[in-house]
């Protein structure tokens, strides 16, 4: 994705300052995007650990660290700029660090949650202000080769994290999912404290106090209602409504209210950038259906196949993989050709892939077969996100790549968030629904906290005779079926406005005006 206006002179060269600065990225970069990965698969270790009955809870380790990096990416431009990217940079680190060690020190799945929140305010702040850094060391027209670099992480991440996960939780315990954060943390302050040069803070921007009292708030309650829905089973529970309600009045008030300052927190004018409007409608189902649904494939392994920690990881790296293939390919064919060009394809290898899963997700499915799906929907996924990030940032001002970047990221974050949310409460209400799967669940967590069953599934299990364990484990997996082909419907849904992506190059537009990419978690 090199810009070819630019000649190869001496000075278009990456240099090795511009490698060590590169450098401290990449580590804050694996940090964060690693630890998303991770702690996925350790999902069902926590619901045992903790003694959780209902996954839903337990998911809120993922929801309330989500939640927290959409609450922070758009306060992240204003503090770089009043503080410095240096400070800001190695405070997001010291954070992050710390918020690891805190959940490594964590006693129950509440104060797990709570401390991933500290984790996500610090991770949240890494990806934007490393881009930021990165910009300012080496220039827009060295962007395209410097992505090569900070994709690394965004590539490993779904690869290495299961794998990485499984195998500490194996090998020792839950706790150095996060504990594994304290030496790349310590190296990378360090790093960065040595090698990032120090900036002049001249703060250009007014800060947006009531936006942040309306959107950061709002956007935490509307979340907070929408995560709660799998823990109570209904939309119209107090626990979901009140929280959800308020949220959602107050992020309508901020939209009314964002075009009135210069310099809102968010700036929504920008959706009258066509390009940006649709990337960011796909990008939000996409990101709803896919990452909510990806959440719960180590789970399956795990539960329904009764792998350990380690395969799960192993099993589920195939999607990687795929991306890894057609990512780099994806993004340098956006530079060449609209993005209404590759983006359908890549979205037809993930849609293939998720409804290969629908009919995968049984008791005595093949490995090879459900890998191979993995492996497909990797492939569009890969061809899918660069293009989409290409498309939404290709025709904004230089002023405004920064902002369309945060509008991005945070539709990102928020569509994670609610599919998260979405996916798990399909799960579970497919499972209350189920007699057998319903107890065996119960029989299964009452057995690893050394209990006795509850009485109700017992009652099931003395019906059921010998046909207990194989009703309710294929039951069970029907339930993971349903939740696949929800998400399958979605992503279908999505090729409506994937059909509206630009299929020509824009008039006007000269290589000069493309802006690479800005990678998210």
């Amino acid at each position: 994705m090199t810009n070819p206006a630019v000649n190869a002179a001496d000075d278009d060269k990456i240099t090795p300052d511009i490698l060590k600065v590169a450098g401290v990225v990449v580590l804050g970069a694996i940090m964060s995007i690693l630890d998303i990965t991770v702690v996925n698969v350790a999902l069902p270790t926590f619901q045992e650990e903790f003694g959780v009955s209902e996954l839903s809870t337990v998911a809120w380790t993922v929801t309330g660290y989500t939640l927290a990096l959409a609450a922070v990416i758009p306060l992240t431009g204003w503090a770089a700029d009043r503080f410095g990217t240096k400070r800001l940079y190695i405070t997001a680190l010291a954070l992050f660090t710390l918020g690891s060690a805190a959940c490594a020190t964590a006693w129950s799945i509440e104060s797990l949650v709570a401390f991933r929140v500290i984790q996500g305010l610090g991770g949240g702040m890494l990806m934007p202000l490393g881009m930021t850094i990165m910009t300012r060391a080496a220039g827009p027209h060295r962007m395209g080769r410097l992505m090569a670099i900070l994709g690394i992480p965004m590539l490993l991440g779904p690869i290495m994290g299961p794998i990485l996960g499984g195998w500490l939780i194996d090998a020792a315990s839950w706790h150095w999912v996060f504990l594994i954060n304290l030496p790349i943390g310590i190296i990378a302050l360090v790093y960065a404290f040595m090698i990032l040069p120090q900036d002049d803070t001249e703060p250009s921007e007014s800060f947006d106090l009531v936006g942040v009292l309306l959107m950061s708030p709002g956007l935490a309650l509307f979340l907070y209602g929408v995560s709660s829905i799998p823990e109570t089973g209904t939309v119209a529970s107090t626990k979901v409504l009140l929280p959800g309600l308020v949220g959602l009045a107050l992020i309508v008030a901020f939209v009314f209210y964002s075009f009135k300052p210069k310099h809102p927190l968010l700036d929504l004018r920008l959706f009258k950038d066509r390009n940006l409007t649709l990337a960011t409608i796909v990008m939000f189902l996409f990101t709803l259906a896919f990452f909510g649904a990806l959440l719960l494939v180590p789970t399956y392994f795990q539960q329904i196949r009764g792998e350990s920690v380690l395969k799960a990881g192993l099993l589920v790296a195939p999607q990687g993989i795929g991306a890894m293939l057609t990512m780099p390919i994806a993004g340098t064919l956006a530079d060449r050709l609209p993005v209404g060009r590759i983006v359908p394809f890549g979205f037809v290898g993930i849609i293939v892939g998720m409804f290969g899963l629908t009919q995968s997700a049984e008791v005595d499915t093949p490995y090879i077969q459900v890998m191979a799906w993995l492996f497909v929907m990797g492939l569009g996924m890969g061809a899918t996100m660069m293009p989409i990030f290409t498309s939404a940032l290709r025709t904004l001002g230089a002023h405004e790549v920064a902002r369309g970047s945060t509008l991005i990221n945070v539709i990102q974050q928020v569509g994670s968030s609610i599919g998260v949310a979405l996916m798990t409460v399909v799960l579970t209400n497919q499972i209350k629904a189920s007699d057998a799967a319903s107890a065996l669940g119960a029989t299964l967590q009452a057995q690893a906290q050394g209990e006795e069953p509850p009485a109700g599934a017992l009652e099931v299990a003395r019906q059921l005779g010998d046909s207990f364990l194989p009703t309710g484990f294929s039951e069970w997996a029907d339930a993971f079926s349903t939740t696949y082909w929800v998400a399958t419907i979605i992503l279908v849904l999505t090729l409506i406005p994937v059909a509206f992506l630009p299929r020509k190059r824009e008039a006007g537009l000269d290589d000069d005006a493309v802006k690479a990419p800005i990678v998210m978690h």
